[in-house]
């Protein structure tokens, strides 16, 4: 069957009506208009990924932040939480973990720039939005240009501006953008006040971003003073019931950028005026793109490693040009002086996170596990840096609408310039089956039809295909395969899982692997290869069964071991490995009645009433790796030493904890009985239950 696209949706490209840009000391320039950020002249795909400085040990900071440049992240965003700075009022606090000097600075010799997300208020799942308890004890009107609050704001960002003074982009330094606020739907004055007081203060950048969502028409800002941002998130967490969710808009291509599902928590979803949020004047970012999500005590949805994958993807088409995930890195809470800093219902937060995991079952997970998505998304950042400059001017061609009920027919859109361009298609729902489409064929115009022979498109699965792409001097009239990145002349695609490999080059169909026309080569790997795939420091590396990085020039593998990998030297690709003395941890289970103290923090397992707890001794030895802890139960605590180290709320996956918070410490394992008050999509019989 013959799929058609309708007409291109082209917006007339605006420019030199925002309020944004800036230049370096070197007169590089960042600029942007109504469709794409601009870098030097050049259309710009920046990559950006949320990893929150001060719930990740600045011990940790270089080695993960490599790990996240490795998976093709070139801008990393990050919230100053103000109750982390500032939980005593006056006493500041910007050493250790929560230096974001130090941080930046590791960002800059790591060759990332970032983002700072300033708030006042910034969400992040931290108590109080991040506002101190001392602010809201004040009695006094909060996120409005109220004289009283504004005085504290000025405070804030006078402490703020104070630590990264000449570290933004006019100083040579990593700050890009800064974010302002965080989900203010209707508070444009406000926005402007704190971009204008930013300014003042010193925090001169060339973007500044708001979060544009809102429950219909998008977020009131202040027209072309600001970049509105977006995301979108496979589930829901924060929906107040326990059922099902229907079928999320992010599986099917419909060029929406206002996701009013995020944020329902708070936001209000009432519409008080004919507000419109005029999306024609900037280019489409996100900054929300679900890499993973958190869990709630209520609702605790399995996220799958192609979720990320496929939502990021569909937004590319959808007319996307800057990707940008939260959370990337997931990390831990900081336990403050006065309270725990996580979002409960004790702060009148409708929903209960846990007290220190911020895993988020991200990319990256909160200890530095990477997981699949990691190596999927990298395939989508390799395409972005090496052909972003060629698809930001495209625009968006949608195939026949889909129903979001509708499991039957074939999900399909095309970004195009009207004579080239890339066939995307999803096969993916969470937690639903697609039916297979055989005898795939995509007529473009009237002049192309492909692939010539059809394709099946079935199982879990997204790709995007191109037509009349430019390989050098040659064109490539279509290939049935993902193209990836090229090193000068030599082009890597990745073969489509269940589709054989065809390229069209000067009317001949070529189905090798690896082949030469008028001086271009074509590899194309296999799909899990291709996952495996990184540019590290300019060069391309596989790695064989292992997620690889670079540090002070020697590649490593995050997995702990020894390693093996390949390395593009060229023309072909040369074998490398790495003995690596490791000692797995070894642990032993005692079950015991109690702890020989008294848990601090109890009610985290007794959320909702109390429940049957289980405890067990552990006697850990080792401080290398990782120790694999399989439960079935409500919410689960380590304590080391009297000191709650790490928690878990049950989704399904087995927990899995650095050996080293355990080694040579009296280690305590406490869980709380499963009971049919939360929404769980593992496949278990909810039973209180034992260790595996």
């Amino acid at each position: 069957m013959d799929y058609v696209f309708n007409e291109i949706e082209k917006y007339e490209i605006i420019s030199g009506h925002l309020n944004l840009g800036g230049k370096n000391p070197a007169d590089e320039e960042i600029t942007l208009n109504s469709k794409y950020l601009i870098r030097n002249g050049k259309p710009w795909m920046p990559v950006m990924a949320e990893f929150h400085f001060s719930r990740v040990n600045r011990d940790d900071w270089r080695r993960e932040l490599l790990k996240m440049k490795a998976g093709g992240i070139t801008v990393v965003s990050t919230y100053l939480f103000w109750i982390y700075h500032e939980e005593i009022e006056g006493e500041f606090d910007f050493f250790g973990n929560q230096d974001i000097r130090a941080f930046l600075e590791i960002c800059r010799e790591t060759g990332l720039e970032a983002v700072i997300r300033i708030g006042p208020w910034a969400h992040g799942e931290c108590r109080n939005g991040g506002f101190p308890d001392w602010l809201l004890k004040k009695g006094i009107v909060l996120r409005e240009n109220n004289e009283e609050y504004m005085k504290y704001v000025r405070i804030w960002y006078a402490k703020i501006a104070e630590q990264v003074k000449g570290l933004f982009y006019k100083d040579g330094g990593p700050i890009i953008a800064v974010q302002l606020e965080n989900e203010l739907v209707d508070g444009a004055e406000h926005l402007a006040e704190l971009k204008k007081l930013a300014i003042e203060l010193g925090m001169v950048a060339p973007l500044y971003t708001v979060t544009g969502w809102n429950s219909s028409r998008g977020a009131k800002i202040p027209v072309d003073e600001v970049l509105p941002v977006f995301g979108g998130y496979s589930e829901a967490p924060w929906e107040d019931h326990t059922n099902p969710l229907a079928p999320s808009p992010h599986f099917f291509f419909n060029t929406m950028r206002n996701d009013s599902a995020i944020g329902t928590d708070l936001i209000d979803q009432t519409v008080n005026d004919e507000w419109q949020l005029p999306y024609e004047r900037y280019p489409f970012a996100t900054c929300e793109l679900g890499g993973g999500i958190q869990v709630t005590h209520h609702r605790r949805p399995k996220i799958s490693p192609m979720e990320p994958y496929a939502v990021s993807m569909i937004k590319i088409c959808d007319g996307n040009n800057l990707p940008g995930y939260y959370m990337y890195h997931g990390g831990t809470n900081k336990i403050g002086r006065l309270s725990t800093l996580n979002e409960s219902k004790d702060t009148g937060y409708p929903n209960d996170y846990p007290i220190l995991s911020y895993d988020f079952q991200a990319p990256i997970g909160e200890y530095g596990i990477v997981r699949r998505q990691h190596g999927l998304l990298n395939m989508l950042h390799l395409f972005v840096h090496d052909f972003g400059s060629i698809i930001a001017p495209m625009n968006t061609a949608l195939g026949d609408c889909v129903d979001r009920f509708d499991t039957e027919h074939l999900r399909y859109a095309m970004r195009t310039d009207g004579e080239s361009g890339f066939v995307f298609v999803n096969h993916f729902q969470r937690i639903t089956k697609l039916s297979d489409v055989s005898d795939v064929r995509f007529k473009v115009d009237d002049k192309l039809t492909f692939p010539e022979k059809g394709i099946t498109v079935s199982g879990e699965i997204c790709f995007f295909m191109p037509f009349r792409m430019a390989l050098g001097n040659e064109v490539l009239e279509y290939a049935a395969a993902q193209p990836v990145c090229h090193d000068n002349n030599t082009y890597f695609f990745a073969e489509i899982p269940g589709v054989d490999a065809e390229y069209k080059i000067d009317g001949e169909i070529i189905t090798s692997h690896d082949f030469v026309k008028n001086n271009v080569r074509i590899i194309t790997l296999p799909f899990e290869q291709a996952e495996k795939l990184r540019r590290l420091d300019g060069e391309l590396y596989i790695g064989n069964g292992c997620n690889l990085y670079i540090e002070d020039g020697k590649i490593k593998s995050v997995e702990p071991g020894s390693y093996s990998y390949k390395k593009w030297n060229g023309t072909s690709f040369d074998e490398y490995s790495h003995e690596v003395e490791f000692k797995e941890p070894e642990v032993e289970f005692i079950k015991v009645e109690k702890p020989d103290f008294e848990p601090e923090y109890l009610y985290e397992l007794n959320i909702c009433g109390e429940r049957r707890l289980e405890w067990y001794k552990l006697k850990a030895k080792g401080s290398e790796g990782f120790l694999k802890l399989s439960y079935i139960g409500d919410a689960a605590q380590l304590y080391a030493d009297g000191k709650l180290v790490a928690d878990d709320y049950f989704y399904g996956d087995d927990w899995i904890v650095p050996a080293k918070l355990l080694d040579g410490k009296e280690v305590y394992f406490g869980y709380s009985q499963l009971r049919d008050d939360c929404y769980l999509e593992c496949d278990i019989e909810k039973k209180i239950g034992t260790i595996k």
